[in-house]
Order: structure tokens, then C-alpha cells, then sequence
């Protein structure tokens, strides 16, 4: 069930806050706010007394949602008192991680575009959807009056984004991956900043003088700094006295999970464990996999098996190497982290972003890609094993992927955003 929290101090009938927000209406005071030059570059500094109102629409995939997140952290850093909603639906994940974030949320229906896209349900049932949703999010947007709306990515955020641009409230979106999706794309012509991952995406937008290039937002929690020891015994307290000795291999396939790494990993897991003493294996499932994946495989004191890793910041730290999907997110972090990977893309994913994200990453931090045709389990552990056993190799992937990431990208579109509304 959707949450909606009611608070006075918003100037309409339409309420919401966080619980711990109690405090009387107020004038705020923002530290800084940026302008932008035509580089896009940081050029003056300016201080207002403001009060900001932000909404937030990003759902479906922790890919859309971690980044809203990060740049709400970043805007409450700045100016603690910042009113901020997010919008998702009742079914995605948005509607149990933005609460656990601390931040408000409300629900629309929304769908998403049918493949393939001239079919029966896009033509009659997607435009009723698409109505329905965006008179829901004109109603809302009424009620909050934000000075800005923020899409980060998936279905939801068309209706709400469409509803900002109606009203006359700014718009800025966020493009995760290396290329944009048709939504977004569209989106694009109708926002006042578009913020990108990598250079080479502005080439993708008509409009190119409205992109501004800062990365992906990453977790304030993932961007901290833990030892490779303290992570190692967040996941294995009892190996003893060797943590800072032991190799980890940790796996993802993303908040749903990815069923071609599960099923060769399964083929692998036992062997790679048997032959190498000195190796722990961190396996996140996802969600939909976990029960097959628990009952298949055999309890280990070097193996960690869970449905989703809460504690994603201490599995990079313990990592010394990253088995994953080609998810947007997941990358930045990769980079961020500076962790060498083996990157396997969904070949599923919507409009080939990941095939496009593994082959950039390949380009900037050597990561190594195995296509999912290619994929078995001989194949799988053979890279594994080439990459751990080849400390050069180890460290050259790192010091790539260091050089490439872009850590603070949450802060720079915040400020960016404060500049933006500029009250």
C-alpha cells in the first residue's frame, strides 16, 4: 500500500513530509547555489533565502530509484528542510525503498509501452493508462506547486514529467545509461537540463546545449570509505585472522536477479571454491531467484548466498572483483569503487542499454565482457580465474576505473538544480 503523510506546512490541500519534519514553516536559507556557464562549468556563487519543493519520479529498478535518492541526499545536505515527494507506483520496488530511504511517497498507475510497440494493448489500453495517470499527476503537481520535478527513469516518470511540462513547472531529467531511451529522449525537448552519465551520450540528444555531464549519482554509503577486513567480516565473522589475505568474487545480477549468471555460477561455484582456499564468494541472487538458487546450492563457510545485499557499500569493499549485469547504476558504482569486473549484459534490457554500458565500460575501465550467448560455466570461472591470479591485470582494472568514475555527480546536479530554481 502506497504511503501518504500529511503535514501542514505545505501550502495546499495535497500534504506529505516525513514523519520527523515537524518542524513550524520557516524561511530557508541555501548555503550556495551555482550557476552555470556555457561549459556548463561552476562560474559564481550566490546566496537566497528559499523554500524548495521537489518532486522526485523515478520507479521499477533500483537503477531509476538509487540515483534520485542520492540527489535528494544531496539537496537535503544543502538545505535540510527542503520538502521533497516521490512518485512511483504501488507495485514497483520504489514503494518499499524510497520509505526505508526516509523519504515521502505517493502512487499513480502507470504502464509501460508493450513490445513490440504497434500492438493492440499500446494502441487502446496504454493511452487510457498514460490519461489516467497524468491527470493523477497534474492533480498532485497542483496541490505540492514544486519549483522543480526530477525524473530519474522508468515508466512512472513519463506521466509525471508530461504534468511538469503542462504546468509550467521546471523540468530536469537524469539519463543513467550511455544512451537514452525513447522516454527519455522525448523528455528531453521538453526539460530545462538534462543531466548525462558520459560524454559521449550528449551526442544522442537533439538538444544538446542542455546536457550537462556529471556521471551517475552513487550512494553516499557506497562513495564512504571501509576496509576490505571490517567488510569481509560483515559477511564471514568467523574465517579468523586471513581476511585481509582472502580474494572475494562478488556477484550480481541486479535487484531481480539475472538467471543465466545464477545457472552457470551454480555449475561453478563448488569447483572454484574447492580449488582456491583463499576464496570467498558473495552471491546476490535477486529477489525472484533466491528460493531455486537456496535450495540448489550446497551451504559453504566461504559462501554467502541472499536474495538482495542491503549492505551493497560493504560487498564493494570486501570485493576484489565484480561479476555483474551491465546495469547503468551498477557501473557507476563499479567505477566509483574502482573495482575490475566481468560484465555480463542483458541482452533482454530495454532498448539495448546494457550491451551499450558493457561495451563503455570495456572502453574506459578494461572491464571484461562476456555476451550471454557465450556464457557457460567454463567460461565463467577460466575469466574469474585469469583476472584473480594476475595482480597486474587487478590493479590496471582498478586504476581505469578510478580515473573514469565521477563521485561527485549527486552533489553537482543538486547544485546544479538550486541554480536552476535560482528564487
Amino acid at each position: 500500500m502506497a504511503t501518504t503523510i500529511s503535514n501542514s506546512f505545505l501550502p495546499s490541500k495535497l500534504q506529505y513530509f516525513h514523519p520527523s519534519c515537524s518542524n513550524p514553516p520557516r524561511n530557508l536559507r541555501i548555503l550556495s547555489c551555482l550557476s552555470l556557464d556555457q561549459s556548463k562549468n561552476v562560474s559564481s556563487i550566490t546566496t537566497t533565502t528559499m523554500t524548495l519543493r521537489v518532486i522526485f519520479a523515478a520507479g521499477g529498478t533500483g537503477g531509476h530509484i538509487y540515483p534520485a535518492v542520492a540527489i535528494a541526499d544531496e539537496l537535503k545536505a544543502l538545505n535540510q528542510f527542503t520538502q521533497i515527494l516521490f512518485i512511483g507506483t504501488k507495485t514497483g520496488m520504489e514503494s518499499t525503498a524510497i520509505p526505508s530511504a526516509g523519504y515521502p511517497f505517493t502512487a499513480i498507475t502507470a504502464s509501460p509501452l508493450s513490445r513490440p510497440i504497434i500492438s493492440l494493448k499500446n494502441l487502446i489500453i496504454f493511452p487510457f493508462i498514460l490519461t489516467s495517470s497524468l491527470l493523477k499527476s497534474l492533480k498532485i503537481i497542483q496541490e505540492m506547486d514544486p519549483h522543480v520535478v526530477v525524473g530519474t527513469g522508468g515508466y512512472v516518470s513519463l506521466p509525471i514529467c508530461l504534468a511538469a511540462a503542462l504546468k509550467g513547472v521546471k523540468l530536469v531529467i537524469q539519463e543513467q545509461n550511455s544512451e537514452p531511451g525513447i522516454a527519455n529522449w522525448g523528455l528531453s525537448l521538453l526539460a530545462e537540463r538534462v543531466f548525462v552519465a558520459y560524454d559521449s551520450s550528449v551526442e544522442c540528444f537533439w538538444q544538446k546545449e542542455k546536457c550537462v555531464v556529471c556521471g551517475n549519482p552513487v550512494r553516499s554509503a557506497v562513495r564512504t570509505f571501509t576496509s576490505k577486513v571490517a567488510a569481509l567480516r560483515e559477511f564471514f565473522p568467523k574465517l579468523g585472522d586471513r581476511e585481509g589475505q582472502r580474494k572475494v568474487v562478488l556477484v550480481l545480477g541486479g535487484s531481480l536477479g539475472a538467471n543465466a549468471i545464477n545457472i552457470e555460477l551454480l555449475h561453478s561455484y563448488r569447483q572454484l571454491l574447492r580449488e582456491r582456499k583463499d576464496l570467498c564468494i558473495i552471491w546476490q541472487t535477486g529477489v525472484e531467484s533466491f528460493d531455486e538458487m537456496e535450495s540448489l546450492v550446497r551451504s559453504h563457510p566461504r559462501l554467502l548466498l541472499a536474495p538482495f545485499l542491503h549492505s551493497l557499500d560493504f560487498a564493494y569493499a570486501a570485493a576484489d572483483l565484480i561479476v555483474s549485469r551491465a546495469g547503468a547504476m551498477t557501473c557507476s558504482e563499479i567505477l566509483a569503487t574502482g573495482k575490475p569486473c566481468i560484465l555480463i549484459p542483458s541482452p533482454d534490457a530495454d532498448e539495448g542499454h546494457q550491451l551499450r554500458n558493457a561495451g563503455l565500460m570495456a572502453d574506459l575501465a578494461g572491464a571484461r565482457v562476456i555476451m550471454e550467448d557465450e556464457l557457460d560455466s567454463t567460461t565463467l570461472r577460466t575469466t574469474i580465474e585469469e583476472i584473480l591470479d594476475n595482480e597486474k591485470i587487478l590493479q590496471k582494472m582498478s586504476e581505469l576505473a578510478l580515473m573514469a568514475a565521477k563521485p561527485n555527480a549527486s552533489g553537482e546536479i543538486a547544485r546544479q538544480i538550486l541554480n536552476l530554481v535560482n528564487l
